[in-house]
């Protein structure tokens, strides 16, 4: 990419900046930043939705469809790794030699000017961002952020913010957070994921490692001490400058959680920082899991000298993100949830945590596997996951932007699973239907998997109610 190294907000201003793929969840947000500032933002998407019709309505020039002629007079064009080599506007940036900018660089300008907060992790990012997030608004800050996701209360993935603090989800799938060069950061758990990118877990610490060089000196880490992979990660790490504070469970710990209560539908835990014992976390959100992110948000926030008991109610009034454990409906007693889990590790947080929000019920999922490289390397794995539902229909493997490859798809996911609790079905019509007909009152259904397998709980609950 040929881009002049750097931009100062006030220069950025001044520019025409076009973003291909502007729908998408980082881009839209950064879109977003950028029209509350006032800039000239134009952009394109091969699909409309309420993300482009919300982004027009704050100014933005819209097309749908990527063409040429779209660049119209742009001065700079971002990017994501979504963005093939082959789209017409990149080409046309190319040959016209417009700076064209990958999406993390353009939101590390953003942030360049702000005390930042960048929120690292294989998973838990999204969830643990907002917490932060909500938890800092209650608290009277008005932090700025960018989320690759949308909070249920705000509606919103991104907000310019009038204070000087800036929220940002740091995603590794490609490297590309090592741009951000935050104040501060969290890191919630470190394993092998993304192995379209990284090769092996080796290749995932390297990069951990160079994100925790990127932090600006004397600034602060926030870290899941009960990680096995954080461990591995913290040992390599030779920096003196940095303040770690650790988080979980252990007692070797900084900030701890302790006497954890899970309820089907909410947790709790006692909050300790040193030994002192903080209060009740109370939240709305399920999971032991979300306990931990919630600790994670709450210990950032300290360094920020927050009010603590702001920030227990923040956390408590959080009801989560689009897509994480997302209660789309209930019919007849059946509850329908959405989840964005793609990786084995997260299917067995998100089927706990419907396993105890059902009770005496059963667990039903719809599982659309996300890449076939990820499906290929972690097959075993998803249908040891997957074994905790009570039933799980499989479609075929979601392609994101790879080619097949042979011999993989989500057969490869059933053949190593009980008969009795699994099928193969390509068809989302099929599905729904069969889906529909085997739930009962008391019974959960998940739509699962980082696609479009999202799009089938509406038409789930719709068939619910007429049947």
């Amino acid at each position: 990419m040929s881009a002049k190294s750097d931009y100062s907000i006030v220069e950025l201003a001044k520019l025409k900046i076009h973003f291909i793929g502007i729908g998408g969840s980082g881009m839209s947000g950064i879109a977003r930043i950028m029209l509350a500032k006032g800039f000239t933002v134009s952009g394109s998407d091969k699909n409309d939705s309420p993300m482009l019709t919300s982004l027009k309505a704050l100014g933005a020039s819209i097309q749908i469809g990527h063409a040429e002629e779209n660049l119209a007079s742009a001065q700079i064009v971002i990017i994501s790794a979504a963005i093939s080599e082959s789209n017409p506007e990149l080409i046309a940036a190319r040959k016209a030699g417009i700076p064209i900018v990958a999406r993390a660089q353009a939101l590390a300008w953003l942030m360049s000017d702000s005390t930042s907060i960048a929120i690292a992790g294989t998973h838990g990012k999204t969830t643990t961002t907002a917490m932060l997030t909500v938890a800092l608004q209650a608290a009277g800050v008005d932090p700025s952020f960018a989320i690759g996701g949308t909070i249920n209360t705000a509606g919103t993935n991104a907000h310019s913010g009038s204070g000087s603090v800036f929220i940002a989800e740091a995603d590794e799938s490609d490297g590309s957070f090592l741009a951000y060069k935050p104040t501060g950061a969290i890191i919630t758990n470190v394993e092998l994921d993304h192995v379209d990118h990284f090769a092996n877990e080796e290749a995932v610490f390297e990069v951990f490692e160079q994100f925790i060089s990127s932090i600006k000196d004397n600034g602060f880490l926030v870290a899941c001490g009960d990680d096995s992979g954080v461990k591995n990660l913290l040992s390599r790490i030779t920096r003196k400058d940095l303040k770690v504070l650790l988080y979980g469970e252990e007692e070797s710990n900084d900030f701890r959680i302790e006497r954890i209560h899970l309820a089907p539908t909410s947790s709790s835990a006692a909050l300790l920082s040193t030994g002192r014992k903080v209060g009740e976390l109370n939240l709305s959100v399920v999971g032991k899991h979300n306990l931990l992110n919630a600790l994670a948000a709450f210990a950032a926030a300290s360094m920020l000298k927050a009010p603590e008991d702001k920030l227990l109610s923040g956390l408590k009034s959080f009801t989560g993100t689009r897509r994480r454990f997302e209660l789309k409906g209930e019919v007849s007693g059946i509850k329908v949830i959405d989840d964005y889990g793609h990786h084995p590790t997260e299917i067995i947080a998100t089927l706990t945590a419907a396993k105890n929000l059902a009770q005496s019920g059963r667990v039903l999922v719809i599982f659309q596997p996300h890449r076939y490289s990820r499906t290929a390397a972690f097959s075993k794995q998803f249908s040891e996951a997957l074994s905790n539902a009570d039933y799980t229909f499989l479609l075929e493997v979601y392609a994101a932007s790879e080619n097949p490859i042979a011999g993989v798809s989500s057969l490869m996911i059933a053949r190593n699973m009980s008969s009795d609790q699994v099928k193969f079905e390509p068809s989302m019509i099929q599905v729904v239907s069969e889906i529909v007909q085997m739930a009962k009152s008391g019974d959960v259904i998940i739509t699962l998997g980082a696609g479009d397998v999202s799009s089938l709980s509406e038409p789930i609950l719709q068939a619910l109610t007429e049947r």
